[in-house]
Formats: C-alpha cells, sequence, structure tokens
C-alpha cells in the first residue's frame, strides 16, 4: 500500500494555531502538522509540551519534530491492557525520516560476510511464504522517565509516556535467517531501515548476537493490534525484539546482515550503553568503570486509574488499577500500599496476555479523610522487583523506581 496519500491528508487538515506554524516550517507536511488545531500547551516534567496529532495520531506530547518524538498521554494506559495504534509512543534518532512508502515495493536486503546465501525479501514475500506468528509485547524507550531523574540528565525529558503494548504479527527472523543459510563463524545480526542521518550520529543500525536473533521470538512484524504498522512506527515492517528496549525494534526495516565480528558501529558503541554491573547505576558525578550495551527491561508497574495529585471522596471505596510488566520472565505478584510504603498487601492479577505484555493489576481501599500515598511494587517470575528509591545512571535509561501517587480523601 501506498503511503503517500496519508502526507495529502494532512496538508489539507492543516489550519494556523498561534505560534505553532513557525516551528513546522521548512519541515515538509510531517514538520507542518503541528500546525494542526488542537495543540495544546501541557504541563509536564521539566517544562511545557504540546499535544499534537501528527499523521496517524491523535494528539500526543511533542518533545521534538524533528526527529519526532512523541510520547503517550498516560491517561491512555488505563483504557486497557493493548495500547492503540493512534496514541503508540514514537521515536526517531535521525531527521531524515521516510514519508511515503510503498508498501508493495518495499524489500529488505539480506547479507552480511557470514551469510551463505544473500537474497532480497519482498513483502509479499515476507508475509505468504513464512509463517505467521502473533506475540503481545511491550516497546519501551530506553529513556522512558529519563525527564524524572534528579540529578537531571541530559537527553528528550521523557515522563512516562514513551511505552506501549501491542500485539504484533510478522515472522520469526530465525526462519528468513534459515534462508540466508548463516555461516558457523557468525557472531552478530545487524539490523539498519530507511531513516538517514542529517545532523550526525550515523546511520541508526542495532545488532543483536547471533543466537538472540535466531530465538523465535525475534520478529520482522508487519501488524501490531491487527492493523498495518503506522508509518511513524515502522511501516512496512520493523523489528520485535521482545523483552529488550526499543532501541533494538528498528522501524521501516531494509537490511540484514550476518556478520563474523561484534558491531561496533555508533548506535552500539558508544551509544545506548548502561554502567556494567548488577544494578547499572552508578552515584552522580562519578564514571561507569566500564559500560556494555543496554538490554532486558528492569521491572515496573505504575497505577494508571489515579493520576497524581488527586482528590477522592472520603469514605467511599476507591478502586484503584495499575499496569506491571518485566523483560519476559512475567509478573508474579504486585503488592500496593496507601502509607508510603510503611505497610503492603496483596493486588489482584487480571488477564495474563503473555510474558512480554503489560499485567493489569487492582485493588481497592477506603480511604480515610486525608492525604494518601499511594504505591505499588511489582515482581516478577525470577523475584526481581523495583527500588524503592531511584538508581541514577548518566544516560537516563531504565529507571524503574516504585511510583508516588499522592491523594487527598475529603
Amino acid at each position: 500500500m501506498d503511503r503517500s496519500r496519508i502526507v495529502d491528508g494532512v496538508r489539507r487538515r492543516l489550519v494556523t494555531a498561534t505560534g505553532m506554524v513557525a516551528a513546522g516550517a521548512g519541515l515538509g507536511p510531517w514538520g507542518r502538522a503541528l500546525a494542526q488545531a488542537g495543540a495544546v500547551d501541557l504541563p509536564i516534567a521539566n517544562g511545557h509540551r504540546n499535544l499534537v496529532a501528527f499523521p496517524e495520531k491523535r494528539p500526543l506530547i511533542v518533545l521534538t519534530t524533528r526527529p519526532p518524538q512523541l510520547e503517550t498521554p498516560f491517561e491512555v494506559f488505563n483504557d486497557g491492557l493493548l495500547t492503540p495504534n493512534d496514541a503508540f509512543f514514537v521515536r526517531y534518532h535521525n531527521a531524515g525520516i521516510p514519508t511515503s512508502i510503498d508498501g508493495d515495493r518495499h524489500a529488505i536486503a539480506i547479507g552480511g560476510n557470514a551469510c551463505g546465501k544473500p537474497f532480497t525479501l519482498g513483502m509479499q514475500e515476507l508475509r505468504t511464504q513464512f509463517r505467521p506468528v502473533e506475540l503481545v509485547a511491550v516497546n519501551q524507550c530506553s529513556g522512558n522517565s529519563r525527564g524524572l531523574f534528579q540529578p537531571r540528565v541530559t537527553g528528550g525529558q521523557l515522563t512516562n509516556g514513551a511505552m506501549g503494548n501491542a500485539r504484533w504479527l510478522g515472522v520469526p527472523l530465525k526462519d528468513v535467517l534459515a534462508r540466508a543459510e548463516v555461516k558457523p563463524s557468525a557472531r552478530q545480526v545487524t539490523f539498519d531501515g530507511l531513516d538517514q542521518a542529517l545532523f550526525g550520529g550515523g546511520d541508526f543500525v542495532k545488532a543483536l548476537d547471533v543466537r538472540h536473533a535466531m530465538d523465535g521470538e525475534v520478529m520482522l512484524a508487519y501488524q501490531m493490534n491487527g492493523a498495518d504498522l503506522p508509518m511513524l512506527n515502522g511501516y512496512p515492517v520493523r523489528l520485535v525484539v521482545p523483552g529488550y528496549y526499543g532501541t533494538y525494534w528498528v522501524k521501516h526495516l531494509s537490511r540484514i546482515d550476518v556478520v563474523d565480528a561484534t558491531f561496533d558501529g555508533f548506535w552500539m558503541n558508544p551509544a545506548y550503553r548502561v554502567p556494567d554491573n548488577d544494578c547499572a547505576c552508578i552515584e552522580p558525578g562519578t564514571t561507569p568503570a566500564a559500560t556494555r550495551p543496554i538490554g532486558r527491561f528492569t521491572v515496573r508497574s505504575f497505577i494508571t486509574s489515579v493520576a497524581d495529585g488527586a482528590q477522592v471522596r472520603a469514605g467511599q471505596p476507591l478502586a484503584v488499577r495499575g499496569i506491571a510488566f518485566d523483560g519476559g520472565q512475567g509478573i508474579r505478584e504486585v503488592a500496593w500500599s496507601a502509607d508510603g510504603g510503611q505497610t503492603w498487601r496483596a493486588a489482584t492479577l487480571g488477564q495474563d496476555l503473555g510474558r512480554y505484555s503489560f499485567r493489569e493489576f487492582t485493588f481497592g481501599f477506603v480511604p480515610p479523610a486525608g492525604t494518601h500515598d499511594l504505591r505499588v511494587r511489582a515482581w516478577n517470575r525470577s523475584g526481581q522487583s523495583q527500588p524503592m528509591e531511584a538508581l541514577w545512571q548518566p544516560a537516563g535509561y531504565m529507571r524503574n523506581v516504585v511510583e508516588s501517587v499522592k491523594v487527598t480523601a475529603a
């Protein structure tokens, strides 16, 4: 399907909003989407953001427009375990992003010096010549919640909305690599998309160890939540790496190379690395002795039905809902506290859509008059949990502290 019609449709919908036209000038229809009606000033961590509807998206929180960084408003996560496609967050690193792709003609080149049988894979072949699989999995930006770090760190000042959960449909990468006849000398597989570097940083290429790439779960996905991928989420095909941070989920996938050495491109080294210790953290003002590429998610949990600062009715039952997830072990239990973590009780777990998915939890209590500090803490099936105090690291990655949601009952 040719997505060029999306750009034309956006152009016809553009209207002037005070102060927004200039921000989008010179960026083409995607940048000019800033001029759409409905742009709203929104107070958020470390400043103010605008809510703007980009192509195929409802109004999302805009951090930057070139490249697009769009955060999901947090209230979306209270609407169900699957994040709607039009509300799914967007994160690009390179400003040269595709705005029109003919999905019928798009192809992926498979090669590399450890590939025994290079070939080109078209979308029609991908959809019809391989066994499709479906998996529910969270995609989370490495810098999700970066704007909440103290002391502050550089980078996009995201709050908690750079994540989403979707039902992905595609083809196991291992089946594609089987056709490529991977050589015994293979060490890693690299992935490249259609976006281009215009302002430094180099081509966005990521790598996985060959054993990981062939584990049967890494996927070339062409649908999310029963529909084609939105353009801004990687149409027509993207890499899905369950349990791993979104930096590996390459969009608009156009090239796969099997190589016989450890890939050392910019986006693997020095970018997207964390302190090489058990907590992936250091004390502020210090330097890590060694680093490693970022990998799996840590355990996280959030209250979604009540916002921090909310007022509730004293003496009336309050039903609280939330979500928890981890890097693939699956959530075993969630506990809740109404007194800032002094005492804990078990929450009730909801539907299980798989070990890579959001897991719903619920609890209820009757708040007496006054202020209550609600907290939730999750454990996965390996016994890993969340720290009560935030762990710090210089790039602002992997934040997973037990969150505090204060409500006043009156």
